[in-house]
């Protein structure tokens, strides 16, 4: 809770008098019986029209400000509830944004999504009640035990007797709903998880017929949602009608030893209806202040997931960097002796001891067969991964020293998933520069020729592209990348496999424009074509995580078997399919 509590602070004006109008509202509603036991004891017919009216008006003028007092608390908690746990979902949502690749697959993109909502809402729900009902149960209880010793003290005995059993009730309930609201929040990520990868993977569900697989793997998570969901609320289902039992029981026992009272003489009857008042309002406080207890439990498995990922500390991070505001000059590369592991107590690496040099402005080519961790040593510089040993270093630097920020922004890159975001196209290029000018974006789309393309659209860089670029073939939405990726002016420029969809044409034509834009920034190819990186002034060839191969396109030719079996595996099937 100590997170809540944070980002509380900054609404303690709220905080306070929220809870200050609720109090005003609850010692209102207490004096009220009185008033009318006041007018009963006296004899309605034995008095006077005008002190009839009189009071009237004065308990309708206090029913009005009570009224009142309660809309203008309730709209203050609301709001106060409200802006805290917006506070708490952006917080949680930068978060979100400082973590590694393996930080978001250790908590699940479900299951994050499930926190940055279902989470944050049962923590704002919590709020508003305690809030509301925080101070105002327990003031009504305290002002009509009050009232009620004043009016019977044997009476009075009965209702107070009756706290503590419910008091433990209470606390029985709370903690047999903990661990099952824990099971029930760990079930809404399953759903969730499952429910977005079907989302994402809708067009290969379609392709291979595997809705019916598909609907009866989200029944299995279903089902069990619904029985985790059924047995949180099983229990929490016990607490109203328990609650309301031990009402009415105190209610009749007391209108019972009253009336008795009353035949006796001990007591009057206007008293014994406003005692039964308060005993309604006391119970009624306790039941709100049961509900508040009960919800408090699957707010604190909330609040525990919440503080589970602001707490988690970013793989990777610039907190020790000393170079924080440095920014890349020349874009030389350099990799001294890398290894990595994606499990880190495997025996087998992804990359070993790889060792290389590239110089600013040169074009540096990547070849390998697939699984060889091509993508895995390009995302190495700009710190999408560190290495396990060794050190990865831009102009001489290595890139832990650098800050995060200024690293990123002088290294664009361009993924094998072609990932673009629903809103216009000139939405999407601006996210290489904000203000990008219609002339620069279309400076850069010329160069990943697409140009031609988005101008014939009828409403050009402001045509709609849909969810994921879903109005764009392949090869488009590769183009787009590049043009994406360009409008960075970077320093280093990576390419990983971005041309596969492009026929081999247009994808020359990328190169040659590339080569002649820009001259002086570094420029990674990783390509399963020997076409695409035959050109490069230095072509890398890895396999099986190991260095096995450097130079141009002739020297490996020559020299290295296996960039040679790359290349007659793909030029020898293309003379035969000749």
């Amino acid at each position: 809770m100590k997170h809540i509590l944070y980002y509380a602070k900054r609404y303690w004006f709220m905080f306070l008098i929220g809870p200050l109008f609720s109090l005003f509202g609850a010692l209102g509603e207490v004096t009220l019986p009185s008033r009318v036991a006041a007018l009963i004891n006296q004899g309605l017919v034995n008095i006077e029209l005008s002190e009839l009216v009189r009071e009237g008006l004065i308990m309708i003028g206090l029913v009005l400000i009570l009224f009142a007092v309660t809309v203008i608390g309730t709209v203050i908690t609301a709001r106060a509830s409200i802006m805290l746990a917006a506070d708490i979902r952006e917080a949680t949502f930068r978060k979100i944004q400082e973590f590694s690749f393996t930080n978001i697959d250790t908590l699940q993109t479900g299951s994050l999504v499930t926190r940055l909502t279902n989470d944050v809402n049962q923590i704002q729900q919590f709020i508003m009640q305690v809030l509301r009902m925080g101070i105002r149960g327990p003031s009504q209880i305290i002002g009509a035990l009050i009232i009620a010793f004043r009016i019977n003290t044997r009476l009075a005995y009965i209702m107070l007797a009756v706290v503590p059993i419910l008091a433990v009730f209470v606390a029985v309930i709370i903690m047999a709903a903990l661990p099952r609201f824990r099971l029930m929040q760990s079930s809404i990520d399953q759903a969730n998880t499952l429910l977005q990868e079907t989302m994402v993977n809708v067009r290969v569900i379609k392709a291979f017929v595997r809705g019916d697989y598909e609907v009866g793997r989200f029944d299995v998570v279903s089902e069990q949602l619904q029985d985790a969901s059924l047995r949180a609320n099983r229990v929490m289902l016990l607490q109203r009608p328990a609650m309301t039992i031990a009402m009415n029981v105190t209610t009749i026992v007391i209108v019972w030893l009253g009336g008795r009272m009353i035949m006796g003489g001990e007591m009057q009857v206007g008293d014994l209806t406003a005692f039964s008042t308060y005993v309604t309002q006391i119970l009624n406080s306790l039941i709100m202040l049961s509900t508040v207890l009960v919800n408090s439990s699957r707010a604190t498995v909330s609040a525990g997931r919440i503080s589970e990922v602001l707490e988690t500390q970013a793989d990777l991070n610039d907190n020790n960097a000393s170079e924080k505001d440095r920014e890349i000059e020349g874009g030389s590369v350099e990799f001294r002796s890398v290894s990595f592991r994606y499990f880190k107590s495997s025996p087998s690496a992804v990359l070993s001891d790889i060792s290389f040099k590239v110089e600013s402005g040169q074009t540096i080519g990547l070849v390998g067969s697939t699984g060889s961790g091509k993508t895995t040593l390009i995302q190495m510089i700009p710190r999408l991964l560190d290495p396990d040993e060794g050190c990865v270093l831009v102009d001489g630097i290595d890139v832990r020293e650098y800050g995060l920020t200024p690293l990123r922004n002088m290294v664009a890159m361009v993924l094998q998933d072609n990932l673009l975001f629903s809103g216009s196209i000139a939405e999407n290029l601006s996210w290489g520069k904000e203000d990008a000018s219609e002339s620069e974006m279309a400076e850069v789309t010329e160069v990943a020729q697409i140009r031609q393309f988005i101008e014939s659209l009828p409403a050009g860089y402001e045509s709609d592209i849909g969810q994921r670029g879903a109005g764009l073939s392949g090869g488009q939405k590769q183009r787009m990348c590049i043009a994406r990726a360009l409008l960075k002016s970077p320093r280093i420029l990576i390419l990983d496999d971005s041309t596969s969809a492009v026929d081999t044409a247009t994808e020359a034509r990328i190169r040659e424009h590339l080569k002649r834009v820009l001259p002086d920034t570094t420029k990674f190819i990783v390509s399963q074509r020997i076409s695409s990186v035959m050109e490069a002034d230095k072509i890398l060839v890895l396999d099986g995580g190991r260095l096995v191969g450097e130079g141009t396109h002739q020297e490996l030719l020559a020299t290295n078997q296996t960039y040679q079996e790359i290349y007659y595996s793909q030029f020898r099937r293309e003379e035969d399919i000749a």
